[in-house]
């Protein structure tokens, strides 16, 4: 695969990508569900984000709710599987958000990866790191760079001995080693995010 050529010119990249199955990214459509996943797993660990998610789905006779129905349901009924007060706020904006100005997959597939961060970082409840997660998750962007990740920073602070004391410098660290990935960074980020979770001492 031509990423892996690419990313294999970082030689500590090149061990953790020859230990790992090749990254293949997926494009989705539901903007919406996928947005509003993202929410939910804001600040969770991933086993815990996927009970709450699966719980949203069951509210509905379909696997992809329209953003009229998720905006029709209750906010008690959205609390009650889990979600905080603000959580559940921000996937009644989206909804909202997705029937006003609307999210098809289409639309923002036409527009750059910074465009489509500004278009809905406009939805209060979804920030930078958000916006990030749909362009590589449901977009299928290839190079994404998500420097405020904890997982990404906690792994290429032990992976290029960073200096953790220095949070400012640190991102600026981790900018500089990720420009050579590029236009392949959001392999880069997954393959990285796979060695954390799978690395000793976890």
């Amino acid at each position: 695969m031509e990423y892996i050529a690419h990313l294999s010119k970082d030689k500590k990249l090149k061990k953790l990508i020859n230990q790992q199955e090749p990254v293949k990214l997926k494009k989705r459509k539901n903007i919406h569900i996928h947005l509003c996943g993202s929410i939910m797993s804001q600040q969770l660990s991933t086993k815990v984000a996927d009970v709450i998610h699966q719980r949203f789905l069951k509210l509905f006779d379909t696997v992809s709710p329209s953003p009229e129905e998720i905006l029709a349901t209750p906010f008690e009924t959205l609390r009650a599987i889990g979600l905080s007060n603000a959580k559940t706020r921000y996937v009644h904006n989206v909804a909202r958000f997705a029937m006003e100005k609307g999210m098809e997959h289409k639309d923002l597939a036409k527009m750059s990866n910074e465009a489509v961060i500004e278009y809905l970082t406009e939805i209060k409840g979804v920030g930078r790191w958000t916006a990030e997660m749909l362009l590589m998750f449901s977009l299928g962007r290839e190079d994404v760079f998500a420097v405020d990740d904890l997982g990404i920073q906690h792994a290429m602070i032990k992976l290029y001995k960073l200096d953790a004391s220095d949070k400012k410098k640190i991102k600026e660290e981790m900018l500089r080693i990720s420009k050579k990935w590029a236009p392949y960074r959001t392999y880069a980020c997954i393959h990285l995010w796979h060695w954390k979770d799978n690395s000793p001492g976890k």
